[in-house]
This record gives structure tokens, C-alpha cells and sequence, in this order.
């Protein structure tokens, strides 16, 4: 592992750590946890969240946690993703392998993956595919916007290389504080660079993968409705306008916004810390744009 990657995975955990210290499973959300969705007890699984009372198939949220793609994991988005469980939707929050032992589209294909074990589960823990949604933020939003395209674009998927048998395409998407140009870093380039180099099969010579790493360039018509997130103080602001000019040249229906001011800066990734305001707002913004493609 890159030594940016360790020094980056540090500040995270510790960040993380602080963020859920105190936190409890709230009394109005009911979980499933540590479901196997794969063949790895240990990186293949994922939990799925509840409103208490609620029956039947509920519309559903899968969680793409972030993490630079070499930390993270569900337990550390779980209050973030019951969070969402209490605005009326069943959520799925799972784990994958990480960088630097996964390498691209690896990330990618796990997500893939939970899609297509939600469509596989639905009736077990009532998920209902047909109002399947999707949030991701920072590396998270990278592999959810890749995805979104590759479900969305047959040549890129095949270009990719990740099956999609059976994987149902989200009638919307949220992304947070995310990369989609890996050549145009800006804040953080070292570090970020070297992340991104953990989680790539060839080096940065290799222009193929480069542009096969980046979403811009590969968003269609057919792109599922995005609701784009930064903010005022998060290191990857510069790569919102990025993914929104994308959006806009492919005619792709989305809501872009940047939360905080001047006077009240939010960091990368404010969204995750429910002890901000701010962060409740966020959310329940994207589950009210979510809502408006429930029918």
C-alpha cells in the first residue's frame, strides 16, 4: 500500500471513529445483519435496515460506502444508513474487498453484485427492485457513477469488462463529494494519486484504464436521474462541475448542489457526520429527490 494510502486511511479511521462515537441503532429501525452476499464471510457482506412497522417490499437505497478504495467497511456507515431507513426506505449497506489487494473494476463488480442480490432477495427482507435507488460518496460515488454508466452504456460495460446478468439499473442515484475525472486532481494530488494507484491494475502510463477509470466521457441519455452533492469545504468540489457538465451535454435529468457558505464551511463528506444539522438536511433532500421517482 502506497504510503499517501496509509497516511489518508489513518486520518480516515480516526475521523470515522470520532463521527460514530456514542451512536446507537435507533429504536425505529429494524436490521439484518452480516448477510452473506457473496462467497467471503468477511468482505462479501452486507446488512440491511428497516423502519420498525414497516411491511412489504419498500422502496430500497444501496449504500456504496467510500473510503478511497482502500478503507472502509459497513460498520462504520451504518448510523448514515439507518439514518436513511427512517425516511421510509429498506437500505442495504454492505462491505467489499478493498485496494490494494482488489484491483479495478473489482470495487466495481462488487456493486454489481449487491444490485443483483437485491433483485435475488427481494422477498426475503422486502426490497422492492422495481424503486431501487442508490448513494454513494467520494470513492463510493466513483464506483457508483461508473456503474450507473456501464448499465447504461454496452460499450462501455464491455470495455469494462463487469457482468451485468441480472443487475437492475437504479431509477436514481445520489452522488456525494465524488471523483469522476481522475485527471484532473486538483487539492490532495499526491495523496489521492497514490490511492488511486493501489487500486489500479497497470500504472498511470496506461491511458486505456485511465479513461476506463473515469465516468466522464461515458455518461449517456439513458443515465439514471442524479442528484450531485459537494460542499463548501470538501477537497473535491472542483470535480462536481465535472460530472454536471457531463449530465447536462447527455440531457440527463439531475439536481446539482453545494451545501454550506462562506461563514459555515462543511468538509468532504459532511453528509456521514449525523451529529450536523446540515447533514440531515442533505439527506433528506436526496430521499426527497428519490422519492419523486417513486410513483
Amino acid at each position: 500500500m502506497a504510503i499517501s494510502s496509509r497516511i489518508l486511511k489513518a486520518a480516515m479511521e480516526a475521523a470515522d471513529k470520532k463521527k460514530n462515537e456514542g451512536l446507537t441503532t435507533p429504536e425505529d429501525v429494524v436490521r439484518f445483519d452480516d448477510v452473506v452476499y457473496g462467497t467471503d464471510p468477511t468482505w462479501e457482506v452486507l446488512d440491511v435496515y428497516r423502519p420498525r412497522g414497516a411491511e412489504g417490499a419498500l422502496p430500497t437505497i444501496v449504500s456504496v460506502h467510500g473510503g478511497g478504495w482502500v478503507y472502509g467497511d459497513k460498520e462504520v456507515y451504518q448510523f448514515y444508513c439507518m439514518s436513511l431507513a427512517q425516511q421510509g426506505f429498506a437500505v442495504v449497506n454492505y462491505t467489499y474487498p478493498l485496494a490494494p489487494k482488489a484491483k479495478f473494476p473489482s470495487i466495481v463488480a462488487h456493486a454489481a453484485q449487491v444490485l443483483a442480490w437485491c433483485a435475488d432477495q427481494a422477498d426475503e427482507y422486502g426490497l422492492d427492485v422495481e424503486r431501487l435507488f442508490a448513494v454513494g460518496d467520494s470513492a463510493g460515488a466513483h464506483t457508483l457513477a461508473q456503474l450507473a454508466a456501464m448499465l447504461t452504456d454496452a460499450e462501455y460495460a464491455a470495455a469494462v469488462g463487469v457482468p451485468l446478468e441480472g443487475v437492475p439499473t437504479p431509477k436514481a442515484i445520489a452522488l456525494n463529494c465524488g471523483i469522476y475525472d481522475i485527471r484532473h486532481i486538483t487539492q490532495l494530488r499526491w495523496m489521492l494519486k497514490g490511492m488511486l494507484g493501489d487500486y489500479m491494475p497497470h500504472k498511470w502510463a496506461d491511458e486505456r484504464v485511465v479513461d476506463l477509470m473515469c465516468v466522464t466521457g461515458h455518461v449517456r441519455e439513458s443515465y439514471p436521474p442524479t442528484y450531485l452533492m459537494t460542499s463548501t469545504g470538501d477537497f473535491l468540489v472542483d470535480q462536481a462541475p465535472l460530472m454536471e457538465r457531463e449530465l447536462e451535454a447527455a440531457g440527463v435529468e439531475h439536481v446539482s448542489k453545494v451545501y454550506g457558505t462562506a461563514n459555515n464551511t462543511l468538509g468532504h463528506v459532511f453528509h456521514c457526520d449525523l451529529r450536523l444539522p446540515e447533514a440531515h438536511a442533505c439527506n433528506e433532500d436526496e430521499c426527497d429527490f428519490f422519492k419523486r421517482f417513486i410513483g
